[in-house]
């Protein structure tokens, strides 16, 4: 039987529904990272599962942001699902002439059958959700980066066969993806500890209401201002881009706060003996990783950037089609 005869069609846009929107890790709560994460490993085992599934889907991609690994991801898993993207440049869209975001959204919720968006503020995202009749899925903002946190704890997961109970190291600075990698210790029950140089820590309110959901959850998350108590013992050692997207008038103040805290052979002896490497991409060699540990044993950054992809095949299967555990596809 082919493909195409077994796909489950998209729903079509409508205004009279409550959409599945992928805002924030903390949004999924424990059970639905749980069953993402399963439908994922499944995808990998078996992509043929999954290919056309969403034949006739259309998939919008708005990018106020440059993009190499969320644009082809995301273009890569709408293909395998069948759908059709279409990547919405700013200088492209109305939205740059003046005309609101609500608006935005109900014309392209006509059209779509989800809408992924890669910008500045979290407002939004949350605005455009607030409109939209169709999911709205975030691929990036300056206070969250969810699509990489899912990609993050597949990995973690894949290399030592569970999420809670492991030690994870996060070395720079306390932005977007350091926030989601947060969310989701609460929820995966890991230890997140986090090193960064004062004044750069995350945002103390997302700390206080993971710490909170922990109580419930497991994991823990520390904050300190010392790489080595980070690290010490870790299973993963993570970093990010010392200055990120829109923050380049500060590259110079920001390479001087972090220069004690690149990661480097030193710093990776600290951690377990069967430590990994991680990184979201695009790296600045010789400033928050030096090549012998990008490029070394420890490193999983190659398969933590194919696992994006995955991921977010898993996570538009499920927002478009509504099939949380997979149930539709046999």
């Amino acid at each position: 039987m082919s493909a195409l005869s077994t796909a489950t069609p998209p729903r079509a846009a409508s205004l009279d529904h409550t959409p599945d929107h992928f805002l924030t890790l903390g949004e999924l709560g424990t059970d639905g990272l749980r069953s993402l994460l399963d439908l994922t490993a499944r995808l990998k085992r078996d992509p043929e599962a999954f290919r056309g599934r969403l034949a006739g889907g259309r998939l919008g991609m708005i990018f106020h942001k440059p993009s190499t690994r969320t644009r082809v991801s995301f273009e890569s898993a709408a293909w395998t699902l069948g759908m059709l993207p279409s990547v919405l440049r700013s200088d492209e869209l109305q939205l740059g002439r003046g005309e609101t975001v609500g608006d935005t959204a109900r014309t392209l919720s006509l059209y779509l059958d989800a809408i992924v968006i890669r910008t500045f503020a979290q407002a939004v995202v949350e605005e455009l959700a607030a409109a939209a009749s169709v999911p709205v899925i975030n691929a990036l903002t300056n206070e969250h980066h969810p699509c990489q946190a899912l990609a993050d704890v597949m990995t973690l997961e894949e290399e030592f066969g569970r999420l809670d109970g492991l030690r994870v190291a996060f070395v720079g600075d306390g932005d977007n993806v350091c926030v989601s990698l947060i969310e989701a210790a609460t929820l995966g029950a890991f230890e997140l500890r986090v090193a960064t140089p004062p004044g750069y820590e995350p945002d103390p309110a997302i700390v206080a209401l993971a710490r909170e959901r922990a109580v419930s959850t497991g994991g823990s998350i520390l904050l300190t201002h010392d790489p080595v108590e980070a690290v010490q013992g870790a299973q993963a050692v993570y970093a990010d881009v010392w200055t990120s997207m829109g923050k380049e008038a500060e590259g110079d103040a920001r390479r001087l706060a972090f220069a004690g805290y690149r990661v480097d052979p030193y710093l990776m002896a600290k951690a377990s003996a069967r430590a990994i490497f991680l990184h979201c991409l695009p790296a600045h060699r010789g400033e928050e990783v030096t090549d012998d540990v990008i490029d070394g044993p420890a490193s999983r950054v190659w398969r933590q950037a194919a696992n994006r992809m995955y991921t977010e095949t898993a996570l538009l299967y499920t927002v478009i089609s509504g099939d949380r555990d997979g149930a539709r596809l046999g």
